[in-house]
């Protein structure tokens, strides 16, 4: 399975990705930070990013925690993706501690 580079401008920190891993697990099991980490599946909005540059997949996202509006303008839920090229994301909040 092809693997893409993932960066998060906030930190500077980057990690590798499969296109078929989630891009929050991979962040985690790379030992990486930048992002917040919640509940993992989509429904409390915390890992919510914004994708800078690269193309990704994307599962349902919960509208209570992105619009449409949000997801067309490149707004979306880290758990909830995958990448499908390198990606370079700015994480929408700024805590790092996990909060649900």
């Amino acid at each position: 399975m092809p693997r893409h580079l993932v960066s998060i401008e906030n930190t500077g920190e980057e990690f590798l990705c499969e296109e078929s891993v989630p891009v929050l697990l991979a962040m985690e099991s790379a030992m990486r930070h930048g992002i917040p980490v919640g509940c993992r599946n989509g429904g409390c909005g915390i890992c919510k990013v914004e994708v800078l540059s690269g193309e990704f997949a994307a599962r349902v996202m919960s509208r209570a925690h992105v619009s449409l509006e949000e997801q067309v303008a490149g707004h979306v839920l880290s758990c909830r993706i995958r990448p499908r090229s390198a990606l370079r994301l700015r994480a929408l909040r700024t805590t790092t501690r996990k909060e649900v």
